[in-house]
């Protein structure tokens, strides 16, 4: 094999070595981390519909001091709670208010969520191109699937 050739497949295996590989780790990152955030607000609103369903008033419940040490704590009114909405802020919500904030919450990550998808779809579409480049270069056959089951 002439050197041309096998200096372009070294450089199509490192840009996918070092670029796009890397890249989809960190999407992938990325996406779970939004879906992290997606299950802490669906938690939310569900027991902030419990709290409404049982028409709770007051609670006793444990806060984690953190290191995993907690602490039992008293709430007299439960009527109004206080969201983290980001960036180390946070906002006293009633119930509804709580419920409306955390609605456009969960739209805006299910669109994040898309976005990186589809992110690491490409990504994944662009190794798929460059190694299929690569098999070329080398003059390797295609390879061929095979239709029904396999066991």
């Amino acid at each position: 094999m002439d050197s041309l050739r096998q200096e372009k497949i070294q450089k199509f295996e490192e840009f996918v070595d070092r670029r796009l590989k890397p890249d989809l780790v960190r999407a992938i990152a990325e996406r779970d981390k939004v879906f992290d955030q997606q299950k802490i607000f669906s938690d939310l609103r569900k027991n902030i519909e419990n709290l409404e369903k049982n028409s709770v008033t007051n609670l006793r419940t444990l806060v984690n001091l953190g290191s995993e040490v907690y602490m039992q704590a008293e709430v007299p009114d439960t009527q109004r709670i206080f969201v983290d909405i980001g960036l180390g802020f946070h906002v006293e919500f009633t119930w509804s208010e709580a419920l409306k904030f955390i609605s456009l919450r969960e739209e805006k990550l299910e669109r994040q969520i898309e976005e990186y998808t589809r992110l690491i779809a490409s990504i994944k579409a662009q190794i798929k191109l460059v190694c299929e480049g690569i098999r070329e270069l080398l003059q390797i056959p295609e390879e061929k699937t095979v239709e029904g089951h396999v066991f």
